[in-house]
């Protein structure tokens, strides 16, 4: 829903409904990932993307028929015989589409929601999406702190799915996938211990943007700086020498801190502010910076990804004062040393495409290898992060 919340936001603002379709599951080959979304707006418009193309015209069929009528409605979407051309995924995937009206009636939390992910707070949607008809749009908002329109005991959530169990079955399970900033389909209720339909619970998470640490102020971070905020990051360059480290050197960084390595990266991880998201990049390839701080950045208990710079020389060196200094080989096992891909890359910003490269292999479970060598389906499922689905079967919603 970010990529069209503005858009989503101004309508509700003037009291127009909208239909909003949102991907809520995928398999094999789907060409986008769960969260991605469609508006059809009160004049006909259509805004965002739910297939890259392949059925965006069906959805906007549907998303007009449930503006008319307003039932939520799921609909999957993928290849068949009859209609691939014309509906289908070509590709070779399949989509769950989840289509319904919005308007101040249906989310009246929405205006609090859109502040919120303006303001990087995090927050949590979670959507009934299958089930008896009667539940179907029901939603809980879901953050740490506070949201408008939330009282009592359940301050931090506001809305109701129609059942108090299945509600803090999903404030505990809506908080899980909020803190690692992944979205998910829950299902509830599946047991067979209980009589009728069980639910399909969409979360989508907003988190504020993972961050990107950048150790060293040379020309390599500033094309790292670029492809990290390209990617999505929040970028923080930092040098503990003030005349290279500075704000018209890395146009491309959220921000330039002055600090040796090793302090900045203890005090932000005593502030809670480096998690299982955050990417580090150790590019100063001298022992007297990168030692003491891949030191910290080792035996952090959470982090996405480390990486470190250097020739193979520098790294075996690089190896030999970390042991000494008594790192084991499970946290030396965390590092990529030599940093990036094997790409041939020599520029600044070949150099950059090979790190970031690693950064998403690692992400998603990739090889690095050619696609055209590839046997299969060319997107692998997630191996760490990305969006997960999960069977509850807790039998919340009793």
């Amino acid at each position: 829903m970010r990529d069209v919340l503005a858009q989503l936001t101004s309508w509700w603002a003037d009291g127009s409904s909208v239909a909003l379709a949102t991907v809520v599951a995928t398999f094999r080959s789907a060409p986008r990932q769960p969260g991605a979304s469609m508006l059809v707006g009160p004049g006909g418009e259509a805004v965002g993307s739910v297939s890259g193309g392949c059925v965006e015209g069906a959805v906007y069929e549907l998303g007009s028929e449930v503006l008319r009528g307003g039932r939520p409605v799921l609909q999957r979407y993928g290849v068949s015989d009859e209609d691939a051309l014309s509906v289908g995924l070509t590709c070779g995937g399949i989509l769950d589409v989840f289509v319904e009206k919005i308007d101040t009636q249906t989310f009246p939390q929405l205006g609090a929601v859109a502040e919120a992910i303006e303001q990087e707070r995090p927050v949590a949607l979670a959507t009934v999406v299958a089930g008896p008809v009667e539940r179907l749009g029901r939603r809980l908002v879901i953050c740490p702190d506070r949201v408008e329109g939330a009282t009592g005991s359940n301050r931090s959530v506001a809305g109701t799915t129609g059942s108090a169990r299945l509600d803090a079955a999903l404030r505990d399970d809506a908080r899980g996938l909020l803190d690692v900033g992944r979205n998910g389909l829950l299902r509830y209720g599946v047991d067979g211990q209980r009589r009728g339909e069980g639910l399909d619970v969409f979360v989508e998470s907003f988190a504020p943007p993972p961050r990107m640490i950048v150790f060293g102020a040379i020309d390599f971070a500033a094309a790292v700086a670029r492809i990290g905020g390209f990617l999505g990051y929040r970028v923080t360059v930092c040098d503990a020498r003030p005349v290279f480290a500075t704000a018209s050197r890395f146009p491309g960084a959220n921000e330039v801190v002055v600090e040796w390595p090793h302090r900045y990266l203890e005090a932000e991880a005593a502030a809670g502010r480096i998690d299982a998201r955050t990417a580090i990049c150790v590019l100063t390839h001298d022992p007297k910076f990168d030692v003491p701080v891949l030191e910290v950045a080792l035996r952090l208990p959470e982090v996405g990804y480390v990486g470190a710079m250097g020739s193979r020389r520098t790294h075996d060196d690089r190896l030999q004062r970390l042991r000494e200094i008594g790192l084991t080989e499970a946290e030396l096992s965390r590092m990529s040393s030599p940093i990036g891909l094997d790409l041939g890359a020599r520029t600044p910003e070949e150099t950059a495409v090979s790190i970031a490269a690693e950064m998403i292999a690692m992400h998603w479970g990739g090889g690095g290898n050619r696609l055209a060598e590839r046997d299969g389906p060319i997107h692998g499922g997630p191996l760490r992060g990305g969006t997960a689905e999960h069977a509850h079967q807790s039998g919340a919603p009793g």
